[in-house]
């Protein structure tokens, strides 16, 4: 009896095996295929080599690691769709610095010396409540607010549904209204 199960998983590993086997040499013939067209063509929208080389290397990074389950040939449209998301993503994120590098000069220099104050109070209380708040909330509402994730990159780090994660981020933020009413 043990050994036929035995014999039963050595045989689910061979194939296993042989199937990881042919999704690499597929994968690299993918690869090998478009890599060069895939990069053009983010260079066609970019104007900057380095960058395409960097988006089209991060789309068959993310490619391989979800192991989509579909013959090379359905994969083509699905890795351009991929790049020109990357690409616009990375457009926007560096606007954003732009904006953010083209403002000007922090005015807390010309406060009075009762703003300053508020302000200091204000960022004593934000940071009590976020020691109060319960870690899984807390958890979430930072690696939103922090590190600029979206709900569904949370779900997937935390391993989490995306509706979980967005009652933790209302629940998050119910807290910090209560907590910071200004009275």
């Amino acid at each position: 009896m043990i050994q036929r199960f035995i014999s039963r998983i050595k045989k689910r590993t061979k194939r296993q095996s042989i199937l990881l086997i042919l999704k690499r040499e597929e994968f690299k013939s993918l690869f090998n295929e478009h890599f060069d067209p895939l990069r053009n063509y983010i260079y066609y929208r970019c104007a900057d080599a380095e960058l395409a080389t960097d988006i089209a290397q991060e789309v068959f990074m993310k490619l391989w690691e979800k192991q989509v389950d579909k013959p090379p040939k359905e994969l083509v449209g699905l890795l351009y769709k991929m790049a020109k998301d990357s690409f616009i993503s990375k457009y926007r994120r560096s606007q954003t610095e732009q904006e953010f590098i083209a403002r000007p000069p922090d005015q807390r220099e010309n406060q009075s010396p009762e703003e300053e104050l508020n302000y200091k109070e204000l960022k004593n209380s934000y940071e009590k409540a976020l020691r109060e708040m319960p870690e899984i909330q807390r958890e979430v509402f930072l690696m939103s607010r922090n590190d600029e994730l979206k709900y569904h990159e949370i779900a997937d780090r935390l391993e989490l549904s995306i509706k979980a994660v967005e009652k933790r981020m209302r629940n998050a933020l119910q807290f910090l209204r209560e907590a910071l009413a200004v009275s």
